[in-house]
C-alpha cells in the first residue's frame, strides 16, 4: 500500500487526500490551520459570504429602479452579525471536509509537518516529521511518518510592507477584518488587484466611505482592461476614490485613525488601512534543504506541469507554488500530483483553460487567451463583445452594465477565449470555459439553445456573431 504524507490541508491538500483515497492509498494530512486551510478559514469562503451579505445591500438600492420603494437604514445593516456568520460558515465548512475525511479513512494530525532526511533502512523514500498541537496549544512528542509520496500544500499568507505592519485594530491584513465591531468611518485600501477590489466593491456597498490606493494606471491592472474599466466606472459612481500611480511607502497610526504615506510624498488619510499587496508562499520551516529542494524566486516551490518538484516522489501544490493563486487551480495541482504518483494516467494542468471570476459587482470572469495577448499580436483571433444591455433578461433587471467577450482562432472558429461582465459572471463563463477546454467551435456554441430570456443567451448570441459561413463547412 502506498504511503502518501500531506503536508496542508487547504483546496490542494484535502483535494489530494480524497483523490489518493479511491485508490486504497494509505494517506496522512497532518494541517495546521483547520481543514480547508486558510482558502476556506480566512480567505476564499469568508470574502465571498462578505460580498454575498453586501449583495443584498445591493439589490434593495436598485429595488427603485424596477418600480419597488424600500425604506430602509444603514443602521439596520449589523457588521457583528455579518462576521458571525462569515465565521460560522467558515467553521461549518472545514468541519464537513474534516468528517469527509475522516469516512474515507484519510487520518488527520493537527499540527506542523516538516520533511526530513531518510534514515539508513528505512523502507519509504521519505520522512516528515509531525509536530501535533495538544489542546492547550503547545506542541505535542513528535512523530516521524514513513512515506512513499510526500504532497507539500502549505499555502500563502498576506505580504507584509515594511513599516505598514497590520495591528490588527487600525492597519489590517484581509484575515483581520472579521475581528471588526464596527464599521470603518473611512476605509483607506492599498492595492488593487483582485483582493482589493472585492473588498472595496463589499465595504462601499454597506455604505462605508472607500478610497483605493492603486500603485498602476487603474483598477484590476492584471485584468481585462474592458472589463477593469466597467467595474472602476461603478465604483466611481459609488463614491471610491481611486488613487492613481501610488505606491504605498508606509503606514502611520494616528489617535484616531491611519495616515498612509505614499513613495512621492503624498498623503491618504482615513480612519482604517486595509493592505491587500499580495502574499507570500509557507515555505520556511518544511526542512525542504534537508532533502536537497531549493526555492524558486520569492520563495516559492518550483514544479512542473504534473506537480513534481525536482526531488522524485515529493509534490507540491496550491499558493505555495506560485503557479495561479486559485482555490480551483491548487485543488487540480493536488489531484494531478496523486494520480501521477499512483501511476495513473494524468492530463498535465493547462493554465489556458483555468476560468476565474472576481466577485465584485458586476463580477468579472475570464478564461483562456486574453484581449491583451490578442492585441499584442501574440494569438491570431477573431473577437466580438457584446454589450450586456442588448439582452432582454438584463433589461428585464434593470442591468446597465456588463458585456460579453469571445475569442475565437480565425481560421478554425476554435473558442480560445473570453470574458464576462456580469452580476453573474461567475456561473457564465462555464460554456466559454466548457468550449475552451474540449475545443469547440464558436458555431457549437452559437448552435446550442439557450433560454429566452437569460443572460446565458448573450453567450450564444455572441457566438453568433463571430460565425463565418466557413465555420459551418
Amino acid at each position: 500500500m502506498t504511503k502518501i504524507v500531506i503536508i496542508g490541508g487547504g483546496p490542494a491538500g484535502y483535494e489530494a487526500a480524497l483523490a489518493a483515497a479511491s485508490y486504497g492509498a494509505d494517506i496522512t494530512v497532518v494541517d495546521s490551520d483547520g481543514m480547508g486551510g486558510a482558502c476556506v478559514l480566512w480567505d476564499c469562503v469568508p470574502s465571498k459570504t462578505f460580498i454575498a451579505s453586501a449583495g443584498i445591500r445591493t439589490e434593495v438600492r436598485r429595488a427603485v429602479d424596477l418600480g419597488i420603494n424600500l425604506k430602509y437604514d444603514g443602521a439596520l445593516v449589523s457588521l457583528p452579525q455579518i462576521h458571525e456568520r462569515v465565521r460560522d460558515l467558515a467553521f461549518a465548512q472545514s468541519s464537513d471536509i474534516r468528517s469527509r475525511l475522516l469516512t474515507e479513512g484519510v487520518r488527520i494530525v493537527h499540527g506542523r509537518g516538516r520533511l526530513t532526511e531518510p534514515e539508513v533502512g528505512f523502507a519509504a523514500r521519505h520522512r516528515v516529521v509531525a509536530t501535533p498541537f495538544e489542546p492547550d496549544g503547545t506542541d505535542g512528542p513528535e512523530e516521524i511518518l514513513e512515506a512513499d509520496v510526500v504532497l507539500v500544500a502549505t499555502g500563502a499568507s498576506p505580504r507584509v510592507v515594511p513599516g505598514a505592519e497590520p495591528d490588527g485594530e487600525r492597519i489590517l491584513n484581509w484575515r483581520q477584518m472579521y475581528d471588526l465591531s464596527d464599521f470603518p468611518e473611512h476605509l483607506v485600501v492599498v492595492g488593487s488587484g483582485v483582493t482589493g477590489a472585492e473588498f472595496v466593491h463589499a465595504y462601499t456597498e454597506l455604505g462605508v466611505q472607500v478610497t483605493m490606493v492603486s500603485s498602476r494606471d487603474r483598477v484590476l491592472p492584471g485584468e481585462d482592461e474592458d472589463a477593469a474599466l466597467v467595474l472602476e466606472d461603478v465604483l466611481a459612481e459609488r463614491g471610491v476614490k481611486l488613487v492613481k500611480h501610488a505606491r504605498a511607502d508606509r503606514v502611520e497610526r494616528t489617535t484616531d485613525g491611519v495616515i498612509v504615506h505614499l513613495a512621492d510624498g503624498r498623503t491618504v488619510e482615513g480612519s482604517h488601512c486595509l493592505m491587500t499587496v499580495g502574499s507570500v508562499p509557507n515555505t520556511d520551516g518544511l526542512g525542504l534543504e534537508a532533502v536537497g529542494i531549493e526555492l524558486a524566486r520569492g520563495g516559492y516551490l518550483q514544479v512542473d506541469r504534473v506537480s513534481r518538484t525536482s526531488i522524485p516522489g515529493i509534490y507540491a501544490a496550491g499558493d505555495c507554488t506560485g503557479l495561479l493563486p486559485l482555490a480551483s487551480v491548487a485543488a487540480m495541482q493536488g489531484r494531478i500530483a496523486m494520480y501521477h504518483s499512483l501511476g495513473e494516467g494524468v492530463t498535465p494542468i493547462k493554465l489556458k483553460t483555468v476560468a476565474s471570476a472576481i466577485f465584485t459587482r458586476p463580477e468579472i470572469a475570464t478564461v483562456g487567451v486574453t484581449q491583451a495577448a490578442i492585441d499584442s499580436g501574440e494569438y491570431p483571433a477573431r473577437t466580438v463583445m457584446l454589450p450586456l444591455a442588448t439582452n432582454p433578461r438584463a433589461k428585464m433587471s434593470g442591468l446597465r452594465r456588463g458585456f460579453v467577450k469571445i475569442f475565437c482562432r480565425p481560421a478554425t472558429g476554435v473558442v480560445i477565449g473570453g470574458v464576462v461582465v456580469a452580476p453573474n459572471a461567475s456561473e457564465l463563463i462555464l460554456p466559454i470555459a466548457l468550449s475552451v477546454q474540449n475545443k469547440l467551435m464558436v458555431s457549437d456554441l452559437a448552435q446550442t439553445f439557450s433560454v429566452y430570456p437569460s443572460l446565458s443567451g448573450s453567450v450564444t448570441e455572441a457566438a453568433r456573431q463571430l460565425v463565418r459561413h466557413d465555420d459551418l463547412d
